[in-house]
């Protein structure tokens, strides 16, 4: 959640509606739509159409509501829009839409945080491009995208009509990830490389790549199907080791805490700290984040994601709030073994199964959800790629894969399953990539 310094002005995503805040939300789109912008709307409905609209938003999977408040109260909004399941061509876009601040509240820098706040969740959701299309009438509103980096592409003439006129509309566009495997939003922008199609070019989507770094007393470790008393320790020095990735051409690092998730706190602090130190990429990190105190800090710190795994079996309210608070930067991890979920750091097995967690974590509001069979973690042995579809199906955020990755054609048949389950993400690769099974190199060009 962003907030001035003042801690006056405030923007979130909003995942539960308080009669207050419905009451404060209408009001302030209907102030909007008088107004003449942000809406689509031409004059203000009923205002228990408003309420039905709002309740009936929060229900829709592939929207996400955002809203900013003055002094507690919504005086603001916006919808990031998802591209749905089928449409695996724009998969990497999401659209801006519905975005305005009230009349009464404008001129205080909201317009520029609820801007930040959405641009902050799809990026943090793996987004690559995030467009929208505003009136050319809506001058303010044109400046404030302008300055935040958009590129006006293209011009409607004939957009929308209004108090009896047509006018035109404005196009915008921007790239959200520094990634030369995004495809030009626009025929004529070639300022970004795509690359050559290779062997894998046909074979599904491209899928990112997230070296593993475990952490165990200080050091870089890789276990055997999560038994602390088989590790195999590769580094002392967690921050080189990041180094070393980021070099290699990881976009994204993946780190766990497993003392942490032993113990159910942090254990690892000095490790991770020389991790966020020496990273030039987003970071995700688990193990033993069990409430919003911890779950703060390392946010704060510079760890781009959390991951909240037993938590999220035994305290799903716990999940719900941290999504509340840090739209866009909680995941969901999903340990299982045979199917059945694992908590304490894999020490324990309850009676849930996978598909369930995920579905309810989806409802809780994580951006993503990593899915680990915890039989195959380490071993080299493949990832289960049957678990992984169907969970990747089930739900209709992001799966990222882990577990048992152990040479380039795991990762080639995992590429090749996204041509059935579109909804795999990633994966993450530990053993492999330290005992020089698979060159990084060669993983990102399998992947891309």
């Amino acid at each position: 959640m962003n907030s001035s310094s003042t801690a006056r002005m405030t923007t979130e995503r909003l995942q539960v509606l308080s009669e207050d805040d419905l009451q404060s939300l209408c009001e302030a789109t209907h102030a909007a739509i008088l107004d003449g912008g942000g809406f689509g709307w031409l004059s203000p409905p009923p205002h228990d159409v408003l309420e039905r609209y709002f309740r009936g938003l929060l229900l829709v999977p592939e929207r996400q509501l955002f809203v900013a408040r003055h002094n507690s109260v919504i005086v603001g909004a916006a919808q990031l829009v998802r591209p749905p399941r089928n449409n695996e061509a724009q998969a990497m876009s999401a659209a801006l839409m519905h975005f305005y601040i009230a009349p009464y509240a404008r001129g205080l820098g909201l317009g520029r945080l609820l801007l930040t706040e959405v641009e902050q969740c799809a990026r943090a959701m793996g987004y690559q491009i995030l467009n929208l299309d505003v009136r050319a009438t809506q001058k303010d509103a044109i400046a404030l995208f302008r300055a935040h980096g958009f590129h006006h592409w293209g011009t409607h003439p004939s957009y929308a009509r209004t108090h009896g006129q047509t006018v035109s509309g404005f196009f915008f566009t921007k790239r959200l990830q520094d990634d030369e495997r995004i495809v030009p939003a626009h025929p004529q922008d070639t300022s970004t490389p795509i690359p050559a199609a290779g062997h894998a070019a046909v074979t599904g989507h491209s899928l990112t790549l997230y070296p593993a770094i475990d952490l165990k007393d200080g050091s870089c470790v890789r276990l055997r199907r999560g038994e602390m008393d088989h590790a195999t320790v590769y580094s002392d020095d967690p921050g080189a080791q990041a180094r070393a990735w980021i070099h290699a051409g990881c976009r994204w690092l993946h780190v766990v805490d497993l003392n942490g998730a032993f113990a159910g706190r942090s254990a690892n602090t000095e490790a991770i700290e020389a991790i966020i130190a020496n990273a030039t990429v987003p970071v995700q990190l688990g193990g033993g984040l069990r409430d919003l105190d911890s779950i703060g800090h390392w946010l704060a710190a510079g760890i781009t994601r959390v991951i909240l795994g037993s938590v999220a079996v035994k305290n799903p309210e716990l999940v719900r709030e941290a999504c509340r608070l840090y739209p866009g930067r909680i995941v969901a991890g999903i340990d299982a073994r045979g199917g059945q979920v694992a908590t304490e750091g894999w020490a324990e097995t309850s009676e849930m199964k996978a598909v369930e967690l995920g579905l309810r974590m989806r409802d809780v509001g994580v951006a993503s959800v990593i899915f680990t069979e915890i039989s195959r973690d380490g071993m080299l042995t493949g990832i289960d790629i049957a678990q992984t579809a169907e969970l990747a199906n089930a739900l209709d955020i992001p799966v990222i894969a882990s577990g048992g990755v152990g040479s380039l054609e795991h990762l080639e048949a995992l590429r090749a399953a996204t041509t059935r389950a579109p909804g795999i993400e990633g994966v993450i690769v530990g053993r492999a990539l330290y005992d020089g099974r698979i060159n990084p190199a060669d993983a990102l060009r399998v992947l891309s």
